[in-house]
C-alpha cells in the first residue's frame, strides 16, 4: 500500500511558523502526500511553493470546536478560496449537533458545499466522531451525507478522542456512497494508518506523516493531529 498517496500532511498548532509550513510543504512533496493542511493565515505561502506540484492545499474553518456562527464560516471559506485553497475542512456546529438541531446543521453545510463547488473546491465535514454516540455519527451521515459534500471526516485531533476503525466503518456502512472518508486524529504509525484505511478512509489527516510514510515508530505530533 502507498500510503502516502492518502495524507493530508498537517500542522495547525496555533505557533506555526513559516518556517514550519516551507518544512511542512518540501516534505509534502519528497514523500507524494496528497496534499498539506495549514492554518488559514498561510494558505497563500503554501499554494505559492507547491504551485509547480500535484500537491493541494487545504485549511480549516471552524477550527477546532464548531461553534462560531455560519455566517463567520462562510467569511472563512470564502477567504481561503480566494487565497487559492483546494480544499476546505469545516468543523460542524457541535452544539446545534448534540441538541440534535439538524436543521440548523443542514443549512449551516448546504451554504458551505455551494461557496466551495461554485468555485471547484472540495468540502470536508469534520463531524468529531470521539465524542459522538454512533447514533450521532450515523445522524451526520444520513443527514448530513446527500447535501453534497465531498469528505466526512472523523476529528480535528484537538477531542479527547481521534479517529478509530470502528468509527470509520460506521460511517462508510452509513453515508453515500460518493462521499469520501477522512480519518484524522491520533494516527501516528503506519499499522494504525492502513487499518483506517482498510475500513473504508480514503484519506488521512497526519502530523507524523514523514514516520508513517517510513514505517517508522511514532513521533512527537505537530498540533491538531
Amino acid at each position: 500500500m502507498n500510503i502516502a498517496s492518502f495524507i493530508d500532511h498537517t500542522i495547525l498548532k496555533p505557533t506555526t511558523s513559516i518556517g514550519d509550513i516551507e518544512k511542512l510543504c518540501a516534505e509534502a512533496v519528497a514523500y507524494g502526500f496528497a496534499a498539506v493542511c495549514v492554518p488559514p493565515p498561510f494558505v497563500k505561502r503554501a499554494v505559492a511553493i507547491l504551485a509547480p506540484t500535484s500537491v493541494k492545499v487545504a485549511t480549516v474553518v471552524g477550527f477546532p470546536f464548531g461553534y462560531s456562527a455560519t455566517e463567520a464560516k462562510v467569511a472563512e471559506t470564502v477567504l481561503a478560496v480566494v487565497d487559492g485553497a483546494h480544499e476546505v475542512d469545516m468543523v460542524i456546529n457541535l452544539v446545534a449537533l448534540k441538541q440534535q438541531d439538524w436543521t440548523y446543521l443542514q443549512k449551516e453545510v448546504a451554504l458551505l458545499v455551494e461557496v466551495c463547488h461554485n468555485k471547484g473546491r472540495i468540502l470536508k465535514v469534520i463531524i468529531e466522531s470521539g465524542i459522538l454516540s454512533e447514533e450521532e455519527i450515523i445522524g451526520c451521515c444520513e443527514k448530513l451525507g446527500p447535501l453534497g459534500i465531498d469528505f466526512m471526516k472523523t476529528s480535528t485531533g484537538y477531542a479527547e478522542k481521534g479517529a478509530s476503525v470502528e468509527a470509520v466503518q460506521l460511517m462508510r456502512k452509513h453515508l453515500p456512497p460518493q462521499v469520501l472518508i477522512k480519518a484524522s486524529g491520533g494516527i501516528r504509525d503506519f499499522a494504525f494508518a492502513s487499518a483506517l484505511v482498510e475500513a473504508g478512509a480514503n484519506r488521512l489527516g497526519c502530523s507524523a506523516s514523514v514516520a508513517i510514510a517510513e514505517g517508522n515508530p511514532a513521533r512527537e505530533t505537530t498540533g491538531g493531529y
